[in-house]
């Protein structure tokens, strides 16, 4: 945003570098979410969220009662199964169901990769699975002579494994569902303005350009700009912000969002695809299907396991057949086979990731990339852009000073402090008449504020515009200007010597000066400074807090970067440094060693953005498709940055707490279930095997879980 406010006051003569569609069925941003939503990438490739929970629940079902009827495991718990003409039958019947209606996501996944020649999850999945059937039945028909009662393992290993993908796919499809969901309520019909009045209109009628009547409580059909009225809107469902945001004429609105008190007339400015939800949506599929470092090193280890599994298995049955027992033989192998299957591997990094993603977008922070994601836990500096980012990005009248002849002109004796108020309030009325008429937005800024202020505006006309240096017009018969020094120069006019001091004060720190002449006479001045947002304070001491330094950059004057730096007690400033110019400031940093993320409007930082470990736009919901950055902040709340931080570091510490509990179970179990202690009398029997393989996967899945205990909301940050 440097490039639209860094000089809001150029033409005004101010110098010393003031501060700167379809039916509701079928929406184009995407249907309502359901559970069958598929998915398309990765090892679910063509499966649903419904699928799997289907598949769960129903071999679930199935499991009871062969596990109940197991010998093996009847013998485990030392109880006897009730025995009737056929009760033998009802694990091999129920498990052979379990394996191939269950199974069958599993073994469709594992021939895919054994074609591809990519071993991974869903093979050793699927080799794990079939060897336990084999082995059962072959104990069932007493082939062999082995006794291998794998039944009731099969029968928990299926749910176990459909529930992990299960809850693995909710997390995947949260982020997208919520959208999707907010999707679905947008309204099936707008009312379009006409000449006419309002006609009623589906969402595929409308067109960029049409102006639409949005009632108290209404949701926006589309993203445009509020052309007449003003209301409260809620934007939480795209920025994460629970407070209502006021949006009056010229303010920009999303499709989504709700319009709380009052009816505005809204002129579309986008509809369907083009739409900032639309945008959204897009982020978060993309953050989805992206890659990660993790990710790969998940995917590199499942291949490694396979190979491992697959190898072990083949010693151990060599040994122990070269040591004269084959049952042994058999029995090892097949359990090493079984128990090898790394499914809380599979898990200990995708359902972080996923969970991560989830709980972002909910928080308005839209993860592009998930590399950003991992990168941002090892960030040293948060280098800022200022306007629109750490501040407004527009002008806010903070001080007004009345020269003596205000006073006497407003009938007040300027020496008292009632006196000064009053000159000073008689001189904004004065220049909010002049400027009532124009569209800068220093004149809006000094309009709004004599409003605030409750002050009534005399009448003013023959409202003229004085390129390069201010305003004029006609008030009681009377000619005042409005301008800043480039008007007192062409005029020929000297501030009196007390306001001089006053605007010389205002000047020093870069803010706008605009003076108020009557006939030849200065009346007073007021200044004008780019407001700094309240929560840039917050952002700025929380991040010190962990440890990050902050840094901006601005293409601002000197005088105006510090002034501001000052205020929020930023660690470093660039001033004056060109938009194109940004990412150099990015690569110095870089050049002294400290990784960086750089956080700004998304528009012309797009170098700096696509230059920093982590590139962070803040979009405030109209911004969202920006390709450069990695992360996109749906709000105009610097203290988000927090939330992707704090997010990090904490599913960081998943990843590994899940790594670790993960390759551990199968470092440990896989050589026991071979029998390298064996001669210690120490051998992981199948059924102990199956247990803790149930038991680690249950511990990954909860472990990552309990990210969503983290607390994202940027109000709460400290």
């Amino acid at each position: 945003m440097e490039h639209r406010h860094s000089s809001p006051g150029v033409d005004r003569g101010i110098e010393n570098h003031s501060p700167g569609g379809t039916p509701h069925g079928s929406h184009a941003v995407g249907p309502a979410a359901d559970e069958h939503t598929v998915h398309s990438h990765g090892q679910h490739a063509g499966h649903s969220v419904a699928m799997f929970r289907n598949r769960f629940w129903l071999t679930l079902a199935l499991a009871v009662p062969v596990v109940f009827f197991s010998p093996m495991f009847a013998e485990l718990l030392g109880y006897e199964p009730p025995a009737f003409p056929g009760s033998a039958w009802i694990p091999p019947v129920f498990g052979t169901a379990i394996y191939l209606y269950g199974g069958r996501p599993f073994l469709k996944g594992g021939l895919n990769e054994l074609k591809t020649r990519t071993p991974g999850m869903m093979l050793l999945i699927s080799m794990a699975i079939s060897v336990a059937f084999i082995a059962s039945w072959a104990t069932s028909l007493g082939i062999g002579g082995v006794d291998l009662d794998f039944w009731w393992e099969l029968a928990l290993l299926v749910p176990i494994m459909l529930l992990g993908h299960w809850i693995e796919m909710r997390a995947l499809g949260s982020a997208q569902g919520a959208l999707d969901a907010l999707a679905a309520l947008l309204p099936d019909e707008a009312e379009r303005v006409t000449a006419a009045g309002t006609e009623t209109v589906s969402l595929s009628e409308l067109r960029t350009g049409d102006t639409i009547l949005v009632r108290p409580g209404g949701r926006m059909p589309a993203d445009g700009t509020v052309s007449g009225g003003q209301a409260e809107f809620d934007e939480s469902m795209i920025t994460g912000e629970s407070k209502t945001v006021l949006r009056a004429p010229g303010d920009p609105v999303v499709a989504g969002t709700i319009a709380t008190d009052n009816s505005v007339r809204v002129r579309v400015s986008a509809i369907g695809e083009d739409t900032a939800l639309a945008g959204i949506r897009r982020l978060v599929a993309e953050a989805q299907a992206s890659s990660s470092r993790a990710q790969a090193l998940a995917d590199r280890a499942a291949a490694f396991l396979f190979y491992f599994a697959a190898g072990t298995g083949v010693l151990t049955f060599i040994f122990w057949t070269l040591m004269g027992s084959v049952s042994d033989a058999v029995t090892r192998t097949v359990t090493v086979l079984v128990i090898a299957c790394p499914h809380a591997l599979g898990l200990a990094i995708p359902l972080v990731i996923a969970i991560s993603t989830e709980r972002a977008a909910r928080a308005g922070v839209l993860i592009k990339n998930r590399m950003a994601l991992e990168r941002m836990r090892t960030v040293d500096v948060v280098l800022f852009d200022k306007t629109g980012t750490l501040t407004r990005g527009e002008p806010e009248l903070k001080e007004v000073a009345a020269a003596a002849a205000a006073g006497t002109a407003a009938g007040t004796n300027s020496a008292t402090a009632t006196g000064q108020a009053s000159a000073q309030n008689a001189v904004l009325a004065l220049a909010a008449a002049v400027e009532a008429d124009s569209e800068h937005p220093l004149a809006r800024s000094i309009v709004a504020a004599a409003r605030e202020r409750g002050l009534k505006l005399p009448t003013a006309d023959g409202f003229t515009s004085l390129t390069g240096r201010g305003v004029r017009a006609t008030v009681d018969g009377r000619t005042v200007q409005v301008g800043g020094p480039a008007l007192l120069r062409e005029l020929g006019l000297q501030e009196p010597p007390d306001l001089a001091a006053t605007t010389g004060a205002w000047l020093e720190r870069g803010a706008a000066v605009l003076h108020v002449v009557d006939g030849g006479t200065v009346l007073g001045a007021v200044s004008l400074e780019d407001a700094v947002r309240p929560e840039s304070h917050q952002a700025v001491r929380a991040l010190q807090a962990r440890g990050i330094k902050v840094a901006m950059v601005t293409g601002d004057a000197c005088q105006v970067a510090h002034a501001v730096a000052a205020e929020l007690g930023i660690d470093e400033v660039f001033a004056e440094v060109l938009p194109a110019d940004k990412d150099k400031k990015v690569a110095e940093l870089q050049g002294r060693g400290p990784k960086v993320a750089m956080v700004g409007d998304g528009v012309n930082d797009s170098p700096a953005l696509a230059r920093a470990e982590v590139g962070i736009a803040i979009g405030g919901g109209t911004d969202v498709a920006v390709e450069s950055a990695g992360v996109v902040l749906a709000g105009n709340d610097p203290r988000a940055v927090l939330s992707m931080l704090d997010l990090s570091r904490a599913s960081y510490r998943k990843m590994w707490q899940n790594l670790v509990w993960a390759t551990g179970y199968n470092i440990i179990s896989v050589p026991l279930a071979a029998g390298v202690l064996a001669f210690a009398g120490i051998v992981l029997s199948p059924a102990a095997g199956a247990v803790m393989m149930s038991a680690s996967t249950i511990v990954v899945a909860l472990n990552a879980q309990l990210l969503r205990r983290l607390k994202l909301n940027p109000a709460a940050v400290s």
